[in-house]
């Protein structure tokens, strides 16, 4: 990805006009308590982990390309994300399909499993 898509990804994923849910997906955020959360809200919405992958994205996260089995051949980039500082405590699986003019397409985010295959 080059340094302009991915900050057009970036833009994209903050503008909720712009990115949307794909299919097939595993998107949970609902499910994923936030480090820093608070009583009122101690777990991510859809507009908080947008705003969340934007920020690890924009920082630099470290982040793989992949090409999607669903639909065949198409770009995403995934990230496993360790939340805590506990070990012990599950990473986050996110993955984010990117589409035509570097639209974000948002297929998983949630506690990352290895024991089963992701979408």
């Amino acid at each position: 990805m080059t340094p302009e898509s991915l900050r057009q990804l970036i833009a994209n994923c903050r503008k909720k006009t712009v990115r949307t849910l794909g299919w097939p997906r595993d998107w949970q955020p609902q499910t994923v308590r936030r480090p820093h959360g608070d009583n009122f809200f101690p777990y991510y919405s859809d507009p908080s982990a947008w705003e969340f992958i934007a920020d690890k994205l924009e920082g630099g996260y470290l982040y793989q390309e992949i090409a999607l089995d669903n639909p065949k051949g198409a770009p995403a980039i995934e990230m496993i994300i360790q939340l805590s500082t506990k070990p012990t405590d599950p990473k986050l699986y996110v993955k984010i399909q990117v589409g035509p003019g570097n639209v974000p397409i948002g297929r998983s985010f949630h506690h990352s499993d290895y024991s089963r295959n992701a979408t």
